[in-house]
């Protein structure tokens, strides 16, 4: 699971910048500099992913377009969201969960809850125990920086 979505930024005539996600047309931003609208890019995208996964749909698949910058989710929400898929994939009750992870069910619960502030290490741990492996990538933004 990589959640990376390509990302068109275009500017006004004030050179403020508009972001859309072509494959996540929920997901708008806008920002004053490009510090800014990359931050907000990925919150954008974030919390439109979350609102997939909140109504049961999945998510939008990413696509290849030319001259288009990716943006990446941070490392939370993309654990998050890779804990959400998981689960669902592996069809199991939220007690199986917990049992799996040695703890109470409404712990699982709220590892489950998109907007539980779940630590990194849990959120490691439940991939693990359903069957996933947590890979990390850094990509430099030079691409982006430097236009």
């Amino acid at each position: 699971m990589e959640y990376a979505y390509q990302v068109k930024f275009e500017t006004d005539p004030d050179d403020n910048f508009f972001v859309t996600f072509p494959d996540v047309p929920e997901a708008i931003t806008a920002g004053e500099n490009r510090v800014e609208v990359l931050e907000n890019a990925n919150e954008a995208l974030g919390l439109a992913l979350r609102s997939y996964l909140m109504r049961d749909l999945p998510l939008p698949r990413h696509q290849q377009y030319k001259d288009l910058v990716e943006v990446m989710l941070d490392a939370w929400n993309a654990l998050k969201f890779a804990v959400a898929e998981s689960f669902n994939e592996a069809n199991i009750k939220k007690t199986e969960l917990a049992h799996r992870l040695g703890k109470k069910e409404t712990e699982a619960r709220r590892i489950l809850d998109l907007n539980y502030p779940t630590k990194l290490q849990t959120l490691e741990q439940t991939l693990t125990v359903l069957g996933k492996k947590v890979v990390i990538k850094t990509k430099m933004l030079l691409d982006f920086f430097s236009t």
